[in-house]
């Protein structure tokens, strides 16, 4: 890898921002819904700009980061429908093993939507995760509504399932515009982008929810994702709390493919949002 320098441009991408999940079961994605918590439109999902900020890390740090390295993303406001997206990767200093980057994603108005940073971890990442702590759990017959009360009475979270297909993924790579090639065809892996969405499905299999804000992830990526391999997330409840009138969850999400750890997530979001007050 090339040295880089503090406040050097590591690397730089460009995408139009897309919603494609208008019809989803999150309401906070359309339009109409979304102008109800004071929002111009429906947002485009926080994991859909978190993929797009995995691209110039990738560009940056190679493909090893994918096996071992670590990103977080904090989503400070929303993109819309159509909008430029520019992700940038500063390097903001040399760590033990290799550059700090500082990551920003900008919209056409020059105003950051939102920050996060990127680096390798140690060569032996994956095995310093004991994925004991973060047990496989049942999911309960039927989702109850999400409330305070019910994530702390219920710790463990029941497990998603799914065995990664390369073909039927391309349909999201095609929605955040992501053509490496590292991504398709023999040999492809999972893109972290694609991983991500992980956890937020073990959350909505767990609960029922009205609209509701992915606000950040903090991810480990510690191993990689092939044709035909078979995926269990599970989650463990960290925290709950209210902040200025919205609700929030914290998580702990791992990722495995049999003992070995894929992902794993300091994951957190908005299960129920402060509505502005009508003619506001």
């Amino acid at each position: 890898m090339t040295q880089l320098q503090a406040g050097q441009l590591a690397a730089e991408h460009r995408v139009r921002a897309h919603n494609a999940a208008t019809q989803s079961e999150n309401k906070i994605h359309d339009d109409t819904v979304a102008r109800q918590f004071g929002f111009a439109g429906g947002l485009v999902p926080g994991v859909t700009v978190f993929a797009y900020m995995t691209r110039p890390v990738v560009d940056a740090l190679g493909p090893e980061w994918l096996e071992r390295g670590r990103m977080d993303g904090r989503f400070v406001k929303p993109f819309y429908e159509g909008e430029q997206v520019t992700v940038r990767a500063t390097v903001r200093e040399q760590g033990e093993f290799g550059p700090i980057l500082d990551l920003a994603a900008v919209g056409d108005d020059g105003e950051t939507r939102a920050t996060g940073s990127a680096s390798l971890l140690a060569p032996d990442a994956a095995a310093r995760v004991d994925i004991a702590t973060v047990p496989a759990a049942d999911r309960l017959p039927e989702r109850p509504p999400a409330s305070e009360e019910w994530f702390r009475a219920h710790e463990h979270m029941g497990s998603i399932g799914e065995q990664w297909d390369a073909t039927k993924a391309e349909g999201f790579l095609d929605q955040i515009g992501d053509d490496l090639p590292l991504w398709r065809g023999a040999g492809a892996v999972a893109h972290p982008g694609y991983l991500i969405r992980f956890a937020n499905s073990v959350l909505v299999a767990n609960v029922v929810l009205g609209p509701w804000i992915h606000v950040s992830s903090d991810a480990e990526y510690l191993g990689l994702v092939r044709e035909g391999d078979e995926l269990s997330t599970r989650a463990r409840v960290t925290d709950v709390f209210e902040r200025k009138g919205h609700k929030f969850v914290e998580l702990d999400v791992l990722t495995v493919s049999g003992d070995r750890p894929i992902m794993r997530v300091r994951h957190t979001a908005i299960y129920e949002p402060r509505q502005v007050a009508p003619g506001r």
